[in-house]
């Protein structure tokens, strides 16, 4: 029996060129998928009233170790040199299948509640195989539509970031796809997370990237943050290594050389930015723009939620002032107008939606409201002090809005958030996160 959900009279931003904007339009999903968009439908469906609220496709994060839900603010002043040592070598080694369970449970209905409906689990945790058997399944009860990323364990950061030895377990992630990942279809996928050149050594790295490959799943790596990774000059290591390729997302960029963006761009890789943390931490300015110069389609992502916080809004405006900033300080040293490639708010929002799809590998089920595409949806209240009276929609999201203003919130045609109001079980997440949070810090004083 075919299920129909009708949004009706919202403020409809598709994000999709050819359908454009609706000031009063609908939008109508049939089984999980959008089956149209247009200014009236009629439709035997439950009907869902979007009047006065802005609908638009559900953000995508490229990149986030939702692990770390658990210990959110340990550390609010740490740059990335600090981040290495008092996370990787402190907490993570101290994570157990459980602790993992709880945080990616708790930070997956973080992402719903915040209008992010896509994520791409970065998931450098996996001490015992366990572990990513607990984060998959807690991605799995949300509902959320996410990419697990399957990165290495983190029992030493000596062992598994300092010219690193040891690969990511072959045979494990071979289990894993075999186990949870055995059709590409589903709302979770998987791909692996590596650490790349300058973090491992070339036996590693050659031998996780072949791994990917054997698999068929994509990859994602960060490079060019910071002091440290912006000297390995790792993008032309790869190259030398003949690992280049469309499979590959590069997280940060924020120190690569031209040499280095040319080879992104002429490999077909892509680009994740987290610009909160990178103006915060040092990795660097977010290079939004030197991306979109080198004609990628650059998507945005969190990172860390020990330092910043975990929605889209912040990661759009924190994007949007810094490469404004960046660029009208460059202007007014030179004595020359600015560009007429200024970001505009209209851009951040693809940006946090289409073009992060693009960059997840889901562009043809997810990033825009086009008949064909998944339901992935979001209604922001639009009446609301903080973005009412709206001139422009966009503007209104990218610019206004906030967390609170996230009402409904629709992954694959099921609501996950209603009235603005989770569907799940939020008193056990809360309850299952702050027991990990007690555990993980008894372990830490033990351990001291």
């Amino acid at each position: 029996m075919t299920h129909r959900t009708l949004l009706r009279a919202g403020h409809v931003l598709s994000m999709d060129p050819a359908i454009g904007d609706l000031p009063r339009g609908d939008v109508l999903i049939e089984d999980g998928r959008i089956a149209a968009v247009d200014r009236e439908i009629s439709a035997d469906a439950e009907v869902l009233d979007m009047t006065g609220r802005i609908v638009i496709p559900g953000f995508v994060d490229t990149h986030r170790h939702t692990w770390e839900a658990s210990i959110r603010n340990v550390a609010p002043d740490a740059t990335l040199d600090d981040y290495f040592v008092d996370i990787l070598d402190t907490f993570a080694p101290l994570y157990t299948p459980e602790d993992v369970y709880a945080a990616n449970l708790a930070g997956a209905l973080e992402c719903l509640n915040a209008g992010i409906t896509t994520l791409v689990d970065w998931s450098h945790i996996n001490n015992t195989p366990e572990h990513p058997d607990a984060a998959i399944r807690a991605l799995n009860e949300t509902g959320i539509r996410a990419q697990y990323a399957y990165g290495s364990a983190n029992t030493s950061l000596a062992d598994y970031w300092f010219e690193s030895k040891i690969a990511i377990p072959g045979d494990d992630v071979r289990r894993v796809r075999t186990e949870h990942f055995a059709s590409d279809d589903g709302l979770l996928t998987l791909a692996l997370a590596t650490r790349g050149p300058g973090f491992c050594v070339n036996d590693v790295v050659t031998s996780e990237w072949a791994l990917a490959r054997e698999l068929d799943i994509p990859i994602t790596v960060h490079v060019a943050m910071g002091r440290l990774a912006g000297r390995f000059g790792m993008v032309k290591q790869l190259n030398d290594l003949g690992l280049l390729g469309p499979d590959t997302t590069y997280i940060h960029c924020c120190y690569l050389s031209e040499e280095e963006w040319r080879l992104v761009a002429d490999s077909g890789g892509t680009v994740s930015i987290a610009p909160q943390v990178e103006t915060q931490m040092g990795h660097g300015w977010p290079p939004v723009m030197k991306a979109i110069e080198h004609g990628l389609r650059p998507s945005l992502s969190i990172d860390v939620v020990t330092t910043v916080p975990g929605d889209m809004f912040t990661q759009i405006r924190a994007a949007f002032g810094a490469e404004r900033a960046r660029v009208n300080a460059a202007s007014w040293q030179a004595d020359t107008l600015v560009p007429d490639t200024m970001l505009t708010a209209r851009q951040m929002l693809e940006i946090a939606t289409r073009n992060g799809a693009h960059v997840a590998g889901l562009e043809d089920r997810t990033g825009s409201l086009t008949p064909g595409k998944r339901a992935d949806v979001v209604a922001i209240d639009a009446t609301a002090l903080n973005v009412a009276p709206v001139h422009d929609a966009a503007a209104a999201v990218a610019l206004s809005a906030d967390v609170s203003n996230v009402e409904t919130v629709i992954v694959d045609g099921v609501v996950r958030k209603r009235d603005g109001r989770l569907t799940a079980d939020v008193t056990r997440a809360l309850r299952l996160v702050e027991e990990s949070r007690d555990r993980l810090l008894a372990a830490k004083e033990a351990r001291a």
